[in-house]
């Protein structure tokens, strides 16, 4: 059975991953490991040791800390109290609508900040 702890752990280690731009076969060769190992660790189906986590967190340049952040600040059924799903960030559009929103020049970027402001109060 999974431990909801391992659970929230692989899912950091995913949404790290995707942040980073990384393949879970480029993680595992820089931990030393297959990517399948990668794939269980991010499901929650293994368990991380701590050293472990220690050689992931260095190889995606992040804190082991980082791997816990949110612990405490879990939803119940996964919603937060706005409607929104309580780990949007490990939603892969998600990612990879902030990295896009990122590599926008920063006075487009501002624009489209405030496009979408007023868009959403329209709704």
């Amino acid at each position: 059975m999974k431990h909801p702890v391992d659970v929230h752990v692989g899912k950091r280690v995913r949404h790290r991953r995707w942040m980073t731009g990384m393949t879970q076969q480029q993680l595992a060769e820089r931990v030393g490991i297959k990517f399948q190992q990668i794939q269980k660790y991010e499901t929650g189906m293994n368990r991380i040791s701590a050293s472990r986590l220690w050689d992931i967190a260095d190889a995606l340049d992040a804190p082991v800390s980082f791997f816990f952040e949110g612990l405490d600040e879990r939803e119940p059924a996964g919603q937060s109290r706005s409607g929104m799903p309580g780990d949007i960030m490990s939603d892969r559009e998600a990612l990879e609508l902030v990295r896009s929103y990122y590599a926008i020049p920063e006075n487009q970027r501002r624009r489209l900040f405030e496009l979408a402001r007023v868009l959403s109060d329209a709704g």
